[in-house]
């Protein structure tokens, strides 16, 4: 049987139709989730029809977003103690229709070298990594991605990697190396990118920015730094920033506020089913998620990643430029934005298909 170790929303979308694919050839997978992120996890199982997790590694009733690197050991602990307490159980279960037990994990989240080691360590099953050998080249940046995944390149027997370039990375890996051609995501974005928009008040033309990440909002200047470019490009085109509960509080720590008004709008965070069809009709987007700068470069949509480095490389010199942080590399981008606009690849790559056809030569399914 095989077991899908996430614990992010993310993890979750990007596994959808590896997990519909491998239950269409009549296997019957799970779902094992460790609660790194709560909050929406409804929401994406029901846009992306898929089932309730079989196993909770931390109990449903106690689990809660993961918000601050000192959250972590606890969870960890917890994790750990399910996974030992139930290992009879769950290897039973990995071994229940007759076929080699298999983990499957994703990305590079505190989940994947976690779900890698539990798999391998504690319940004596082969693991395969989806997304696996992205690099930035820094152990530091980003941080702890770049960690989490070399770690995982470890432990993990099958890697499945989304284009050459990782395929190249793994080229002294222990295991088996496929590539896929692209990310799983982007079967994922199929099934919703042309869904109606539901946006009251949207402009015809806007611009999106989405900024979250701790190398980022973690230092006040750089943070007030991109608000403020964005905040006076709104004045030409409005810009919808997309801010969670962390960036709002920090927003409100740091005093910048007034930043914000009918040209420059704060937007909740939006379920994935919402948020793809709107990222799709944007003008431009500005982001610094890894996630979103791929979906981007998939449609062909002008954007910059705010980041000093970034591990992947889709778009990147096309349609999708790396400011490295920079106040003044963002402010070219603005400015040039309508330049970059490059062709969708959305009817290119079927990235999941191999996956399963892999295991499914594998004996896995």
């Amino acid at each position: 049987m095989i077991s899908f170790v996430v614990g992010t929303t993310a993890e979750l979308i990007k596994i959808a139709p590896v997990f519909h694919r491998i239950a269409e050839r009549g296997a019957k997978p799970e779902i094992w989730f460790t609660a790194q992120h709560v909050d929406e996890v409804a929401d994406v199982l029901s846009d992306l029809k898929l089932p309730e997790p079989a196993l909770w590694f931390v109990p449903r009733s106690q689990a809660h977003n993961l918000e601050s690197p000192a959250q972590v050991p606890g969870w960890a602990a917890q994790v750990m103690r399910t996974a030992w307490s139930r290992r009879a159980e769950l290897r039973a279960r990995l071994s229940s229709d007759g076929r080699p037990p298999l983990v499957l994990v994703h990305g590079d989240t505190f989940t994947t070298p976690y779900g890698a080691l539990i798999g391998k360590k504690v319940l004596k099953a082969r693991v395969g990594h989806i997304e696996a050998g992205t690099r930035s080249g820094s152990i530091l940046s980003p941080l702890p991605e770049e960690l989490n995944r070399k770690i995982a390149g470890k432990l993990v027997d099958i890697h499945f990697s989304p284009s050459e370039r990782e395929v190249q990375n793994l080229r002294n890996a222990r295991g088996v190396v496929v590539n896929t051609e692209a990310n799983t995501a982007i079967d994922s974005m199929r099934q919703v990118v042309n869904q109606p928009l539901d946006v009251p008040g949207l402009p015809e033309k806007f611009g999106l920015a989405t900024l979250h990440r701790f190398e980022l909002v973690s230092r006040a200047d750089k943070y007030r730094e991109v608000l403020e470019i964005l905040r006076a490009q709104s004045r030409e085109m409005p810009i919808l920033y997309m801010a969670g509960a962390p960036e709002r509080e920090k927003i409100r720590a740091l005093g910048l506020d007034n930043l914000f008004d009918d040209k420059f709008i704060a937007q909740p965070k939006m379920r994935y089913l919402k948020f793809l069809p709107l990222v799709a009709r944007a003008e431009y987007v500005v982001t610094d998620s890894g996630g979103l700068q791929e979906e981007c470069g998939y449609l062909g949509l002008p954007c910059a990643v705010h980041r000093a480095r970034t591990e992947r490389h889709v778009g990147i010199g096309e349609n999708v430029i790396l400011t490295e942080m920079r106040g003044d590399k963002l402010q070219d981008f603005l400015d040039t934005y309508q330049n970059r606009r490059g062709d969708s690849w959305m009817d290119k790559y079927h990235p999941s298909d191999i996956v399963v056809n892999s295991l499914a030569q594998l004996g896995y399914c």
